[in-house]
């Protein structure tokens, strides 16, 4: 048989067609196999398909073989992702809300080609992603490509902010006046993609939504604030700023009522302390950054939860309440 103009791509292709179009439960035969590397313009034999599978097979392709004569063949037997691992990545994708719907869908697309196409149609059955709260900034893929080259070349960032107004629409902060920050971390917080850094004019600590963010830009300066980042726990700063809004940090003793122990564990990680204050209570002393958002999370378990200490902070969150009342009276 003369060789086909194609022919050094044999095996990419028979690859290709194993990945895409096979599994356990789909194999192909040789012949169906021989005929679909002709429509790619390659000829091929029953013997020369033997050869090319042990040669795949040799470089690490895991290809098995069903020896049913009705329905068997070969077919891809293990792939870099399971089903169940695709899935998880599907259902973040649709969960996050600082992907766009236009971004979350052609991600999707992606994460389909890492299975077959009969495990692909299982991941498109669970796409919902139009009704979500989504980001509407197109360009966070390269914004967050940006901030990861700066702290990798330690170097400065300026930015844009965004910010949401009554009307219905986004404006710039600051009347479009350009953000200066020394980038060190990204985390994951709330469904939102945040940006924690050194601000380089108040010279502190500060986050920011990574969405919001517009026409940022690396700056030829070196990072600064390096030493308040050198023993930096972001999963701490993340369980004291509350939804990630700032605010004093204080450390407050905190009572809550037994039922209440996996919210506390789930807010303030697993290696909270927690005391027994008697049959129905226990407590905790946390550090928080005290904000109406912290006050807002204890009056959202009504009389589940206290602030025992600082007295001040009860205080505070005591006028809290108060003000909430009158506005009802």
């Amino acid at each position: 048989m003369p060789k086909s103009e194609n022919q050094k791509l044999k095996l990419l292709y028979i690859i290709k067609i194993l990945t895409e179009e096979t599994d356990e439960c789909t194999p192909i035969s040789t012949k169906d196999l021989i005929e679909r590397l002709e429509e790619y313009n390659i000829a091929a034999e029953r013997k020369t398909i033997y050869t090319d599978i042990e040669c795949l097979r040799d470089f690490g392709y895991d290809i098995g073989f069903d020896g049913n004569r009705k329905k068997g063949g070969y077919f891809l037997a293990s792939r870099d992702f399971e089903l169940a691992e695709l899935k998880m990545l599907v259902d973040m994708v649709q969960a996050s809300r600082f992907l766009t719907i236009k971004r979350s869908r052609e991600l999707i697309k992606k994460i389909e080609k890492l299975a077959g196409k009969r495990e692909a149609t299982e991941l498109q059955r669970t796409v919902y992603v139009a009704n979500r709260a989504k980001a509407v900034n197109e360009g966070v893929y390269y914004t967050v490509d940006r901030i990861h080259r700066a702290i990798a070349e330690n170097k400065s960032i300026s930015f844009q902010y965004l910010e949401y107004t009554v009307s219905s629409q986004w404006q710039l902060r600051k009347g479009g006046k350009r953000y200066h920050i020394s980038p060190y971390f990204l985390t994951w917080n709330h469904e939102n993609y945040y940006l924690i850094a050194y601000d380089e004019d108040r010279q502190e600590t500060r986050h920011y939504r990574v969405d919001r963010m517009k026409d940022l830009e690396i700056e030829s300066t070196e990072r600064q604030g390096r030493e308040l980042f050198r023993n930096f726990d972001v999963a701490a700063y993340s369980n004291v700023a509350f939804n990630m809004y700032g605010g004093e940090e204080k450390h407050v003793k905190l009572v809550f009522v037994n039922a209440l122990a996996n919210v506390v564990v789930d807010r303030f990680g697993k290696d909270v302390t927690i005391r027994k204050e008697d049959e129905e209570h226990f407590s905790v002393s946390v550090n928080v950054a005290v904000s109406p958002q912290f006050y807002g999370w204890i009056a959202g378990f009504g009389t589940g939860a206290q602030i025992v200490s600082p007295k001040k902070e009860a205080e505070h969150y005591r006028e809290y309440l108060q003000e909430i009342l009158g506005m009802y009276e």
